[in-house]
């Protein structure tokens, strides 16, 4: 075996014909170990890495169970049928709220129709009003009896119809007052022979048409003296 230069200034062995390429050779014993020995720790190494690395990977969550099926519900009993007590019960309260509903009904139409009537009554009473200021007025300024006449019969013939249905007039002069029927427009002290709480003189007649009135009679109302008045 004979010395040879690389070319970097380090000496390498030759090797003699007939000895193999890959033996090493006496100068390679103390370098030949080492390599062997990097190299089987090397190997560990990357075992511990990739260990390490297997070791952070995050870990995958289990797959859900599958919902269970829910219970099916259990069928409610049928309601029992009505006895014929309760069927003859509601049918009787049936039949009394269509009877007042009709008695109600019945009412309300009538309600509406006195009303409507009362409306024009009350037009009417108001033309008789202007009928008996016209004759007064009329009387004071001496007027011909031939034009009173005329004007007395229509008044006349007014009351008649509102007589026709069912209108009164209200002159309570010396009747009690009535607040039904009568509306105080003054009080003043009883005269001799007058009564406390009676009418003592009508300012304007009222009208009433059965218990209603349909314009209370504007009035003045005695009263007791005051206690040691003159």
């Amino acid at each position: 075996m004979s010395v040879v230069s690389d070319g970097r200034g380090r000496k390498k062995d030759a090797a003699q014909p007939g000895e193999p390429a890959g033996h090493p050779s006496v100068t390679d014993e103390g370098t030949a170990p080492s390599r062997v020995a990097s190299g089987a720790e090397a190997e560990p190494a990357q075992d511990v890495a990739s260990g390490a690395g297997e070791a952070t990977a995050p870990p995958q969550a289990a797959p859900a169970a599958p919902p269970e099926p829910a219970a099916a519900a259990k069928p409610s009993p049928a309601p029992a049928a009505p006895t014929a007590a309760e069927l003859q019960d509601r049918w009787l309260r049936a039949e009394a709220d269509l009877r007042n509903l009709r008695r109600r009904a019945a009412l309300e139409r009538e309600e509406a129709r006195r009303s409507a009537e009362d409306g024009v009554l009350l037009d009417l009473i108001s033309m008789l009003d202007d009928l008996d200021r016209a004759l007064e007025s009329a009387r004071e300024s001496g007027a011909p009896d031939s034009w009173t006449a005329g004007v007395r019969l229509t008044a006349d013939r007014v009351r008649e119809r509102l007589s026709r249905y069912g209108v009164a007039t209200l002159d309570p002069k010396g009747a009690p007052f009535d607040p039904r029927f009568h509306e105080a427009l003054l009080e003043i002290d009883a005269p001799e022979g007058v009564s406390p709480g009676a009418v003592v003189q009508v300012a304007h007649l009222g009208y009433a048409r059965g218990e209603r009135a349909l314009r209370p009679a504007r009035v003045v109302v005695a009263r007791a003296p005051a206690a040691g008045g003159a």
